[in-house]
């Protein structure tokens, strides 16, 4: 078989691949912002809260939590490290089969550092030029995939022109 210049262009590509999940606060002092970003993004699916209310309501949420938390020894979930083992094993899966032309990269829903806007910088820079968007969520659904979804399509925005490739 000849290498076209399609098909040798395929083997330089370098392919990211953004695993999203919804990553949960490790350090309670950030739950009321983690609060006001899911009842900014999940609450609003299904009902409208006035924006004078969510910060109200993020905090309220927080405290609560914080209040459980430190009851129980001030639980840190142990969803991110598992979150990242489950990455790392998918990264070492296919660096194994195309090695250094495919990068893993984490994206959570809710937690800063790992924004869709705080991670596409990153891969850009790294010279990833095509993305495969995998949602690791338990369930299949516009709660779940699809807000994730969402919220990559918007980091994306009219940004997106780096990238020669999408696929969900």
């Amino acid at each position: 078989m000849t290498n076209t210049p399609e098909r040798s262009e395929g083997l330089d590509a370098r392919v990211a691949v953004l695993v999203c999940g919804y990553g949960e606060v490790e350090d309670n002092d950030e739950l009321a912002d983690y609060n006001r970003r899911s009842v900014d993004l999940l609450v609003s699916k299904s009902l409208k809260v006035p924006a004078r209310a969510v910060p109200f309501l993020s905090r309220r949420l927080a405290r609560r939590a914080r209040a459980e938390y430190e009851r129980a020894n001030h639980f840190v979930s142990p969803h991110n490290a598992i979150f990242q083992r489950q990455r790392a094993g998918i990264g070492e899966a296919l660096q194994a089969r195309f090695g250094d032309r495919v990068g893993t990269f984490t994206a959570f829903n809710f937690c800063d550092g790992y924004l869709p806007e705080d991670v596409l910088p990153v891969i850009r820079e790294a010279g990833y030029d095509r993305l495969v968007i995998y949602p690791l969520l338990v369930v299949d659904s516009v709660y779940t995939v699809g807000l994730s979804l969402e919220q990559v399509n918007k980091a994306i925005g009219s940004d997106g022109e780096w990238l020669r490739a999408v696929r969900y």
